[in-house]
C-alpha cells in the first residue's frame, strides 16, 4: 500500500503546528495533529546504539521467564531476549552524528550556571499540584534508569570564582562510567544499571540476594516493618553510595505505600487461586503492581503535570484509546487498534528499532526544582502544625526518625497538601546544591545536570528543538517570555546556540496547564507510547492466562486514589472533592 496519505497527514500535522501551535488548536484538530506528530517521531527520531557489554543469557537462570518479569530485563522481548536488559546501551531520539563528545564541556561554566541561572532566590511553587507528584517522579525515574557508579578517575574539573564558598577550588564532578564494549572513535555510548523496561524495579530490585532478602517466608509476599518500611537488617544491605543514597521521605511513602499494595494483591490472588505457589504469586503481583504504576503514571501523574484538555484526553488515550474508560468497562476492548482500544492489550511494536530508554529522556526527566527546600508536616485531623523541616532532615539516615514521630497518614496527607517547585529557572533547591551525600560525598546537584547533559552527547538546546522538527529561537528574548530570564541568559552565554537544553526547557514559556516545556514534551510524546507498547507485559501478554483474570482487572480498576484509600482510608476526607490525586487535596477543616 502506498505510504502517500500517512506522509500527507504527518505533513499536514507538522504545517499546523509549527503554524498554531498544537496547544492552540481546537481539541480536535489538536488530538489529529498529535497522533501526526507522534507518527513523525516514530519514524524520524529512533536510533540503535548497538548491544551493551552482554553474553546471551540462560533460559535455565529464569526458568520461569515465559509468565514473569526477571530481575535483570531479560527475557521480556522473545526474538531478542537481551533487549531492555542490565547493561545495555542507552538509545538515542537524535541522529547519532549529533550526538559527538562537546569540544569545551566546560563552557559556559556549570557551576556559574547553577549559582546565577538556577539558584532559588525565594520558592516558586507549582500550585496546581501537591508535593506527591514531585515525589512520584523521582520514584518512576528510580526504576528507569541509572547510569550506575560513575568513574573514579579522571574527574571534571570545574574551574570556580575567587568568591565561590565551595570548600575546594576547582570542583571535581566524576564523569559518567563509559560502556567498556564503546567504539573510541564513535559517538558516546553508556550502558544501563537498571532495566529499560517499566517493571518496578525500584521496588522490588535487580540484584538476586536482595530481592530474595525481601520476601516474606510465605504467599508471595514482601517484608514490612510496623512502620511500614523495609526491615532495617534488609536495609542495611542497601548501598548509600548508589541511587539508595538518595532516598528520603518522599520516597520512603510511594515505597511503602507500593510494598503495601502488593501484599494485598497477593492475599486476593490467592483468595481466589488457592492453587498458586509462592513464586506464583510473587511473579503475578509483580506484574500488577508494575502495570498499575505504569497506568497511574499514565492516567494520574501526567495529567496532573501537563493539565491542557488535548494532552489529558491523549494521555486517557494511550491506556483506554478513544472508546474511553466507561466503554471499556463496559464492552471491553473492542479492537486491536491502539488508537481506539487503548496500548494494553495490543500487539507488541518496537517500529523497526530496539527498545531502549534514551539519553534524551533522561535529559527531559531532570526535575529537581520540584523538590522545596522547607517543609511542613501537618496533622489529618485538624491541620495542627506537627512539625517544620529541612530538605536534610528528610534524607536516607533520617526516614526511621521522621516516619516515628508522626504517622504515615499524616505525612502522606502533608505532601498532599503541600506543593512542590515549578520547573522554571531560579528554582532549584538550595540544600541540592550544597549535598551532603550518605556516603559523605558533597556536590552540587545542578552544577552535575548541567555536565551529565553535555557528556552524553545530548545536543544544545537550539539543535536538539531543530532535530525534534521545532524552530530554534534567534534571540534570547524569543526563548523565554520573562524578560528578566532573557537577561540572564545574555549574561551567561554569548549566543542563543550555546544555550544548554536543560536550562533552554526550564526557560522556555510553557504551553497552558504545562509543568514542562513543550521541548520535552516532544520526547515525551515518543517515549510514552514506547514504553508500553515495546513491552509483552502491557501488550501481547496483558492477558488473563499471565496475569490472572483478578490480576488484569485489579490493574483496569484501581488508580492512584484506590490505592491510597486501600490502605489509608482516613484519607478519605482529605481527598474529598479532588479531581486528581496529584493535584492539591483538601486541608482539613476546608469545605469542600
Amino acid at each position: 500500500m502506498s505510504r502517500w496519505p500517512i506522509t500527507w497527514f504527518n505533513d499536514l500535522a507538522e504545517r499546523l503546528d509549527r503554524k498554531y501551535g498544537w496547544d492552540k488548536l481546537p481539541l480536535p484538530v489538536a488530538m489529529v495533529v498529535l497522533i501526526g506528530l507522534r507518527n513523525i517521531l516514530r519514524e524520524k527520531n529512533l536510533y540503535d546504539t548497538g548491544r551493551g557489554p552482554l553474553d546471551k543469557p540462560s533460559v535455565d537462570d529464569h526458568p520461569r521467564y515465559m509468565t514473569s518479569r526477571t530481575l535483570d530485563g531479560t527475557f521480556n522481548n522473545l526474538e531478542d531476549p537481551l533487549m531492555g536488559s542490565l547493561g545495555s546501551r542507552f538509545g538515542r531520539n537524535v541522529p547519532l552524528e549529533y550526538t559527538v563528545k562537546e569540544k569545551n564541556p566546560l563552557e559556559p561554566n556549570p557551576r556559574t550556571i547553577s549559582r546565577e541561572l538556577l539558584t532559588r532566590k525565594e520558592f516558586i511553587p507549582a500550585t496546581t499540584l501537591n508535593l506527591l507528584a514531585g515525589a512520584w517522579i523521582q520514584f518512576e525515574v528510580h526504576d528507569w534508569f541509572s547510569h550506575g557508579q560513575n568513574a573514579a578517575e579522571n574527574p571534571w574539573k570545574v574551574e570556580l570564582a575567587d568568591d565561590d564558598p565551595w570548600p575546594q577550588h576547582p570542583m571535581e564532578i566524576q564523569r559518567t562510567r563509559r560502556d567498556p564494549s564503546a567504539d573510541p572513535d564513535g559517538p558516546p555510548t553508556f550502558v544501563t544499571a537498571d532495566t529499560h523496561w517499566w517493571d518496578a524495579s525500584q521496588i522490588y530490585g535487580n540484584d538476586p540476594a536482595f530481592a530474595q532478602a525481601l520476601r516474606a517466608p510465605e504467599l508471595g509476599k514482601l517484608q514490612i516493618d510496623d512502620r511500614g518500611l523495609i526491615p532495617e537488617a534488609i536495609e542495611a544491605q542497601v548501598n548509600l553510595a548508589g541511587v539508595a543514597g538518595n532516598f528520603w521521605v518522599g520516597l520512603a511513602l510511594l515505597h511503602s505505600l507500593f510494598m503495601r499494595e502488593h501484599n494485598v494483591v497477593c492475599d486476593h490472588l490467592h483468595a481466589t487461586h488457592p492453587e498458586l505457589s509462592d513464586d506464583d504469586l510473587y511473579d503475578r503481583a509483580r506484574l500488577v503492581v508494575a502495570a498499575l504504576m505504569a497506568k497511574i503514571h499514565t492516567t494520574d501523574w501526567t495529567p496532573a503535570i501537563i493539565a491542557h484538555p488535548t494532552t489529558v484526553l491523549a494521555l486517557h488515550t494511550n491506556w483506554w484509546g478513544l472508546e474511553g474508560e466507561s466503554l471499556d468497562k463496559r464492552f471491553g476492548r473492542i479492537t486491536k487498534n491502539e488508537v481506539i482500544r487503548g496500548i494494553p492489550g495490543t500487539d507488541t511494536a518496537l517500529h523497526g528499532v530496539p527498545y531502549q530508554l534514551t539519553e534524551e529522556f533522561v535529559a527531559v526527566y531532570r526535575m529537581h526544582p520540584l523538590i522545596p527546600d522547607d517543609f511542613s508536616f501537618r496533622s489529618l485531623a485538624d491541620d495542627h502544625l506537627l512539625q517544620e523541616r529541612t530538605l536534610p532532615d528528610l534524607e536516607v539516615l533520617q526516614v526511621r526518625d521522621r516516619l516515628t514521630e508522626m504517622s504515615m497518614a499524616d505525612a502522606l496527607y502533608s505532601f498532599g497538601t503541600m506543593h512542590p517547585g515549578a520547573l522554571t529557572l531560579h528554582n532549584f533547591p538550595r540544600f541540592l546544591q550544597d549535598f551532603h551525600r550518605a556516603d559523605g560525598e558533597h556536590v552540587d546537584l545542578a552544577s552535575i545536570d548541567i555536565i551529565r547533559v553535555r557528556e552524553r552527547g545530548v545536543p544544545r538546546y537550539n539543535e536538539f528543538r531543530r532535530l525534534l522538527h521545532l524552530n530554534a529561537y534567534d534571540s534570547f528574548e524569543e526563548m523565554t517570555d520573562t524578560p528578566e530570564h532573557a537577561e540572564d541568559l545574555r549574561r551567561i552565554y554569548s549566543d542563543p546556540e550555546e544555550v544548554d537544553a536543560m536550562i533552554g526547557m526550564y526557560a522556555e514559556p510553557k504551553p497552558k496547564g504545562f509543568g514542562f516545556s513543550d521541548t520535552a514534551f516532544r520526547i515525551f510524546i515518543l517515549m510514552a507510547s514506547r514504553r508500553l507498547e515495546a513491552d509483552r507485559f502491557f501488550t501481547r501478554d496483558f492477558r488473563p492466562e499471565v496475569y490472572t483474570r483478578e490480576g488484569i482487572d485489579w490493574v483496569e480498576n484501581n488508580s492512584m486514589r484506590t490505592v491510597l484509600l486501600r490502605h489509608f482510608p482516613e484519607l478519605e476526607s482529605a481527598l474529598e472533592g479532588v479531581a486528581n490525586p496529584f493535584a492539591p487535596w483538601k486541608r482539613a477543616g476546608a469545605s469542600s
